[in-house]
């Protein structure tokens, strides 16, 4: 676990962002269960997640199309949501940091973090974008 002091401005660029922070098991299924799209990052301290992951889910978001619900749990830190959202995300094994697109609660849509390590925040936000035109 890593202390909240060191991820809380990590925390806040997806929660400034517009994203909900989860903490909980049940609030990661509620979350998932609602209808339309839901957009799951599972943001992490690591360089990758700085670097690609957090920036790419925030300027996949400036096109016509976007995910209903964005929300976000924090691998490290919030044990019981994260595992939660990564029993959702079966059968892609855990990865953090990861990007998951549910519609009406099914799966559609993945980032692994080998998806996300060592490419630019612009392929992300570029990937999750036509993920959204098919799916949102």
């Amino acid at each position: 676990m890593y202390p909240e002091e060191m991820v809380k401005p990590m925390r806040a660029e997806l929660s400034d962002a517009g994203f909900e922070e989860l903490y909980s098991a049940g609030a990661v299924e509620n979350a998932i269960a609602k209808s339309g799209t839901t957009l799951v990052v599972v943001n992490s301290v690591c360089g990758c997640a700085a670097r690609n992951a957090r920036p790419g889910a925030k300027m996949s978001l400036d096109g016509q199309k976007k995910p209903d619900h964005l929300v976000t749990v924090f691998a490290g830190v919030d044990k019981e949501a994260v595992d939660s959202a990564r029993g959702f995300m079966f059968p892609f094994p855990p990865s953090s940091p990861s990007v998951a697109l549910f519609k009406d609660g099914e799966l559609v849509h993945m980032l692994e973090r080998h998806h996300i390590e060592g490419r630019p925040a612009e392929l992300i936000a570029e990937n999750l974008k036509d993920a959204y035109a098919e799916f949102c």
